[in-house]
């Protein structure tokens, strides 16, 4: 197993995981059969699970981590330590692009992210890792680019 970030303990790390693998249960999805459970531990040491749930209009389905993320977010929590997130394949399955941003938003760059496969096994980045800082040219902040 890769090193532990200093963010989270071993037994935090065992809840988190569990918890995340656990949640694969509660996934809705009926039409890709790809489930995936998320489990964040916020500063003050608290667990939050999502599931993904799906949607026969794709695009409205939401995601594990944001689900967990939204739920924790309502229920007050604003500091987090980590989150696992589980899937059934092997290598375990990154964020996709629109939950990177959206972790972003709650999360630091040092931020790590644990993504555990169908048989358990980790690996882990930072959020930094694997959502990196938009480009710093200036053609990207360019509004001119779009002006017809």
């Amino acid at each position: 197993m890769p090193p532990l970030p200093n963010a989270v303990t071993a037994a935090e790390l065992q809840t988190l995981s569990s918890r995340a693998i656990s949640a694969k249960e509660a996934a809705y999805c009926p039409y890709s059969k790809f489930r995936v459970g998320a489990c964040i531990i916020t500063d003050a040491g608290e667990y939050i699970v999502g599931a993904n749930v799906e949607n026969a209009a794709y695009p409205v389905g939401t995601c594990a981590e944001r689900v967990a993320f939204a739920t924790a977010i309502v229920a007050g929590h604003k500091d987090f330590k980590a989150i696992a997130v589980a899937t059934d394949i092997k290598p375990g399955a990154s964020p996709c692009g629109m939950c990177r941003q959206y972790m972003r938003e709650f999360t630091t760059p040092s931020f790590p992210i644990y993504m555990y496969d169908g048989e358990g096994n980790y690996t882990v980045k930072t959020m930094s890792e694997v959502n990196p800082p938009p480009s710093e040219s200036p053609r990207f902040y360019d509004t001119d680019v779009f002006a017809n």
